[in-house]
């Protein structure tokens, strides 16, 4: 038995060591350590070894094994160290090198990251929070009545619980007012969803930016300060605004601001809601909380909202807002 093995072991590392190439060295591997093997076969007989000498034969397939193994990966390691070899001896190191193409933000980023950082030199912070909203968050707590529009399925989209999807982010803003006593200043960029048909111009998901100012005397001149400032740090310091009556449930006075400057071709173009907010979102915010942090007698404040996508669309000269999303190469490459 022992000449057997001792045979097996020489005719198993001769083979190994002729292997050439990794189908080689796999076809020897099958013949010896394979399920139908040689010296699987022999374990296997091991049944009809006596039982005093299997410790010792037992000992001898294990050492067996052990070097059938050993000896297919250093062969194994061999043949790669020799295939990486002659991989590198095929360069020539004299040639140039392939430079990565190197990438960009995407052109909603860079406006995101030049809105915060103006307002943060406003003092401004940032707040987030949940794109799965409930009612009273998106709707009670900001003044609108059961029967507006955009509570309507066919604006809003409702989950089966009842929350739904916010269609904008001053939602936000009531849970900053909800969790934080006066004064607060922030601005909540974020995705807001909208049944809307998708087009030129329309998307079902895109990106706003919000803004809420609350804290004592703020008045209507520091809505139009910081908002002036923003947009003539945004389309240059020549850009004409103007803070047109409108109406918002949530704000009152309530305007939408129109703005001209040169990045724009020149003409006026509606990019922004603005107002202060209306009395009665505070009261809804005392109830919540339990107390009178939110005083409309003691404390008052702004809000704003503008699209990111609109803005983005009006300062590039992008003709189709899909194409902020469809991650073409050749358009992103431009920014």
């Amino acid at each position: 038995m022992e000449q057997q093995v001792d045979s097996l072991r020489a005719e198993a590392l001769a083979q190994i060591a002729s292997a050439t190439d990794a189908a080689s060295l796999e076809v020897a591997r099958l013949k010896y350590l394979g399920k139908s093997g040689a010296i699987t076969a022999l374990s296997e007989g091991m049944r009809n070894v006596p039982k005093e000498d299997r410790p010792k034969f037992g000992k001898i397939l294990n050492d067996l094994r052990a070097a059938v193994t050993g000896a297919l990966e250093e062969s194994q390691k061999c043949l790669l160290e020799a295939a990486d070899s002659a991989a590198f001896a095929s360069l020539d190191l004299t040639l140039p090198g392939t430079f990565p193409t190197p990438g960009t933000l995407h052109p909603l980023t860079q406006l995101m990251d030049r809105a915060v950082r103006c307002f943060r030199r406003m003092g401004f912070a940032i707040a987030d929070g949940p794109d799965i909203e409930t009612e009273w968050h998106c709707f009670d707590a900001l003044n609108t009545p059961p029967d507006h529009p955009a509570r309507n399925e066919q604006d809003t989209f409702y989950l089966p619980d009842g929350r739904l999807l916010r269609s904008h982010t001053s939602s936000v803003q009531i849970r900053v007012m909800e969790n934080t006593p006066p004064p607060v200043r922030i601005i909540a960029p974020g995705s807001a969803y909208r049944r809307d048909e998708v087009d030129a111009t329309h998307l079902a998901q895109f990106t706003q930016m919000e803004g809420l100012y609350v804290a004592e005397r703020v008045s209507l001149a520091d809505l139009k300060g910081t908002l002036e400032f923003f947009f003539r740090e945004l389309f240059g310091t020549g850009t004409e605004i103007q803070f047109r009556p409108h109406f918002f449930p949530f704000t009152e006075p309530s305007y939408e601001i129109d703005i001209r400057a040169a990045a724009l071709g020149g003409e006026w173009m509606e990019l922004a809601g603005c107002g202060m907010v209306d009395p009665a979102v505070f009261e809804e915010i005392c109830k919540k909380r339990g107390d009178r942090a939110y005083d409309p007698e003691k404390v008052s404040g702004f809000a704003f909202g503008f699209g990111l996508e609109r803005l983005a669309m009006n300062l590039s000269r992008i003709p189709d807002i899909r194409m902020l999303v469809e991650n073409d190469l050749r358009f992103l490459k431009q920014f």
